[in-house]
């Protein structure tokens, strides 16, 4: 095979990588605290293909190669919502989630209080504070979630504020380590733990919405789809023209 359809082929398999990246940052577009992906590329130079002894050597040829995607973790746009429950995080911070897999780490502040008055996720995990789960009593009422996370209540009839514990807020040296999984969580990465963060501060009746530009991203869909488009009629002509470079020369008298 000639080094343009090599080369070309390269191009399509990054492309194709990246368009479900971009793909999946267009689908989270309105998931609470999502992070957008993406891709870093790089230039693979390698010995060039040839069929005879007449192209030298240490003739090479530029591919295209996808090294590896990263998180963009900026922060997303705040929006008010005045629910009591729901939090923003301003700084690095994650909120800490129990699994049935172990901790995890979302940035997603839409919270709920579930049948057994624990405080969870939208996707049922129970929320962590410092000592363990956040749990409310039935009589609880007027809930405050503070800047540094402490939450406290006005209890029963009286006006007596009471603490039902405090958010727990960490953060990572190496955020890129961490791993995406469903339910807009994160796991810790090989070799990085979490750390408390008390740098970070959490706004109340807040949530941060996702920080994908859907113009942006929607943008480059349409430039992947067509800059593979393009490749493509690029490598039919190239095949084209090598089809008929063999007929003509059969065609030549012996």
């Amino acid at each position: 095979m000639e080094n343009t359809l090599l080369v070309g082929l390269s191009r399509q398999i990054t492309l194709e990588r990246q368009l479900d990246v971009v793909a999946n940052n267009v689908a989270n577009v309105n998931t609470t605290g999502f992070k957008a992906d993406r891709s870093l590329f790089e230039e693979y130079l390698r010995s060039g293909a040839r069929e005879d002894n007449f192209v030298p050597s240490d003739r090479r040829v530029s591919f295209v190669q996808d090294r590896a995607t990263f998180h963009d973790f900026s922060a997303g746009p705040s929006e008010a919502t005045k629910n009591p429950l729901d939090v923003s995080i301003d700084g690095s911070a994650f909120l800490v989630v129990q699994t049935s897999a172990g901790e995890r780490y979302t940035r997603d502040g839409g919270l709920q209080i579930n049948n057994q008055g624990q405080l969870v996720t939208a996707g049922g995990d129970p929320v962590m504070g410092t000592s363990g789960p956040i749990v409310f009593q039935p009589t609880d009422k007027q809930i405050n979630i503070a800047a540094d996370g402490n939450v406290t209540v006005v209890e029963g009839a009286g006006r007596t504020d009471s603490v039902r514990g405090k958010l727990r807020l960490v953060s990572f040296a190496d955020a890129q380590k961490l791993v995406k999984e469903g339910n807009n969580l994160y796991s810790a990465g090989q070799g990085i733990a979490p750390q408390p963060d008390t740098a970070s501060r959490v706004r109340q009746g807040f949530i941060e919405k996702s920080n994908v530009n859907s113009v942006h991203e929607m943008s480059r869909l349409i430039e992947i789809t067509r800059t593979y488009t393009q490749i493509s009629t690029m490598l039919q002509q190239q095949q084209e023209l090598h089809r008929t470079a063999i007929e003509k020369l059969a065609d030549v008298p012996a």
